[in-house]
C-alpha cells in the first residue's frame, strides 16, 4: 500500500495499492488498442471529449480545492486558481489543435503531391508532480489526446487522488476504454513501463535526479522524452522599476504555494539605487501572510508538502546565516511555524552571495535571497550563473532595455514585469538541468507527433 501523508496534520489521508503486473499489462494493451481507433477520429470528436471533461472538473472545484489542501498543503482559498489554469490550458490546446496538426505543404512541384503529415506517437506515459497536480498533468494529457495518442497517467504518490479524479472526469465524459488509464506505481514499476515497447513518449515533471532516472530507464529505447526538472529562477529589478508593485509581485512569486512552484522566484538581484526600498517593501508585504491550516479560509500560506522538505530549506537558511547572511523576517511573527512539522514561515535573506547554496541550489520552499547589483551586465552575469534555466524576469519601465536583457539570459521563458506564470500560447521549456523538450503552444504538438512525409508522383 502507498500512504498519502497529509502535511496538514501528519496523518494518513488516503491509501492506495500499487498496480500489479496484470493491471499494468492490461493498461498497456488497452491503451495500444484504443489508440489505434482514436487516431482515426475527427478533431471535432476529440474537442467534444475535452469540453465535456472540463465541464465535469469545473463542477468539482470546491471539493478539489479541499482535496488539494489535504494532499499537498495549498490553502483552500487558492484551490480554484489551479482549476482556472487547468481549464485555460486545456481549452487553449484543444482550440489550436486543428491548426497545429495541419500538414506542412512545401512549394508546389509540377507532377507531384507533397506534404508532411503529423502522426500521433502512440501511447504517451505522463509522470506528473505533486506541486501543481492538475496543471502539470493537463500540460501533457490534453495535447496528447488531441494529437491522437493514448495516455497512461502516473501521478506522484502525494497526489494520487488527483489522477483518479481526472480519469473519472474523462470516463464520465465518455472516453473510450483504455484511452486514458491511471496506474499507481513505484520507481521500479515506472522504469518497467518506460521500457515497454508500447510506450512511445514519456513526459516527466520532477527532480533532476528523477529526470536522470527516466533517461536511464529509456537508455535502450529510441523514444522521445519531455523532462521538466529543477529551477532556480532569478529576477532582476532595475533602478527604474515601480518598487511597490514589483515588491508585491516578487513576494507572491517567491512564496505562493509555500515556494513550491516550478517557476517560483528563488533569487533576486536589485539595482543598488532601489535595493533598500525593495527589501523594505518586500518585508512589509511578507509580514501580511498568515501561516496556518490550509483548510482555514483566512490562511494564505499553508505547510510545505512534508517536514523533510521544510527541514531542507531551514538548513539552507541556517548555512547562509552562518556564512554571513541576515534574515529579514522575524519567525516569531508566524506562530504556526514549527520545525518539527511542515509548517514553515517565509524568509527573505540579504547579505547573500553565490557561494551560498540558497543562491545556487534549488530550494523549492518559502525563502528568497536578494543581492544588490550596479549594472545590467552584473545582473545578467549573476542570473546566468546557474545550472538551471526555466524562467527569468526583469522589472523595468523600459521595454527596449528589458527585451535586450532578455536576449542575453539563458532561460526557457523570459518575463518582463511579471513572474511565476505559464502562458499556454507559448512553449514551456527550459535549458541545462531544467531538462529538455517543450510542452504547450503549437510547439508542444510537435513533441507529441512524428512527421511523416508523403511524396506522390502523378501518373502521366
Amino acid at each position: 500500500m502507498v500512504d498519502i501523508i497529509s502535511p496538514v496534520d501528519g496523518r494518513v489521508y488516503a491509501q492506495r495499492a500499487l498496480a500489479d503486473g496484470q493491471e499494468i499489462e492490461s493498461a498497456l494493451a488497452k491503451a495500444e488498442a484504443a489508440q489505434a481507433k482514436w487516431a482515426s477520429t475527427d478533431m471535432a470528436t476529440r474537442q467534444q471529449l475535452i469540453t465535456a471533461m472540463l465541464a465535469i472538473i469545473d463542477q468539482q472545484r470546491d471539493v478539489i480545492g479541499e482535496e488539494l489542501a489535504w494532499q499537498m498543503g495549498r490553502p483552500v482559498r487558492y484551490g480554484g486558481n489551479e482549476i482556472n489554469g487547468f481549464m485555460e490550458r486545456a481549452s487553449h490546446m484543444a482550440v489550436i489543435a486543428e491548426s497545429a496538426l495541419q500538414a506542412v505543404v512545401p512549394s508546389e512541384k509540377p507532377g507531384f503531391t507533397r506534404y508532411i503529415a503529423r502522426r500521433p506517437l502512440g501511447v504517451v506515459f505522463v509522470i506528473a508532480a505533486w506541486n501543481y497536480p492538475y496543471l502539470i498533468a493537463v500540460n501533457s494529457i490534453v495535447p496528447a489526446l488531441m494529437a491522437g495518442n493514448a495516455v497512461i497517467l502516473k501521478h506522484s504518490a502525494q497526489t494520487m487522488l488527483c489522477a483518479e479524479r481526472i480519469a473519472a472526469a474523462f470516463q464520465q465524459a465518455g472516453i473510450a476504454d483504455g484511452l486514458l488509464s491511471v496506474l499507481h506505481l513505484d520507481h521500479q514499476q515506472t522504469a518497467s513501463v518506460i521500457q515497454d515497447r508500447r510506450i512511445a513518449h514519456v513526459n516527466f515533471t520532477g527532480s533532476v535526479a528523477g529526470g536522470r532516472a527516466v533517461q536511464q530507464a529509456a537508455r535502450d529505447r529510441f523514444i522521445s522524452l519531455g523532462l521538466e526538472l529543477g529551477g532556480k529562477d532569478p529576477a532582476y529589478v532595475r533602478a527604474d522599476a515601480d518598487v511597490p508593485r514589483t515588491a508585491e509581485a516578487l513576494v507572491d512569486g517567491s512564496f505562493f504555494n509555500s515556494g513550491q512552484s516550478c517557476c517560483g522566484i528563488e533569487r533576486i538581484y536589485a539595482d543598488a539605487a532601489v535595493y533598500d526600498d525593495l527589501i523594505d517593501a518586500m518585508r512589509q508585504v511578507t509580514g501580511q501572510y498568515i501561516l496556518g491550516n490550509p483548510l482555514d479560509a483566512e490562511t494564505t500560506l499553508g505547510p510545505m508538502v512534508r517536514p523533510s522538505a521544510a527541514r531542507f530549506v531551514r538548513q539552507q537558511i541556517s548555512e547562509a546565516e552562518m556564512a554571513g547572511a541576515s534574515s529579514l523576517i522575524n519567525i516569531g511573527d508566524f506562530p504556526a511555524d514549527d520545525p518539527t512539522t511542515a509548517y514553515m514561515a517565509p524568509q527573505i535573506l540579504v547579505n547573500v552571495n553565490h557561494h551560498m547554496s540558497v543562491m545556487r541550489e534549488e530550494s523549492f520552499g518559502p525563502v528568497v535571497g536578494i543581492m544588490p547589483v550596479h549594472s545590467d551586465a552584473e545582473a545578467i552575469a549573476l542570473m546566468n550563473d546557474s545550472p538551471f534555466g526555466l524562467t527569468a524576469s526583469v522589472w523595468t519601465q523600459d521595454l527596449a532595455a528589458g527585451e535586450a536583457i532578455g536576449q542575453q539570459i539563458q532561460t526557457g521563458t523570459f518575463f518582463m514585469n511579471r513572474c511565476d506564470y505559464l502562458d499556454p500560447g507559448l512553449a514551456w521549456t527550459g535549458i541545462g538541468d531544467t531538462g529538455r523538450g517543450a510542452s504547450l503552444s503549437q510547439i508542444g504538438y510537435e513533441q507529441l507527433t512524428r512527421p511523416m512525409s508523403f511524396h506522390l508522383k502523378h501518373e502521366q
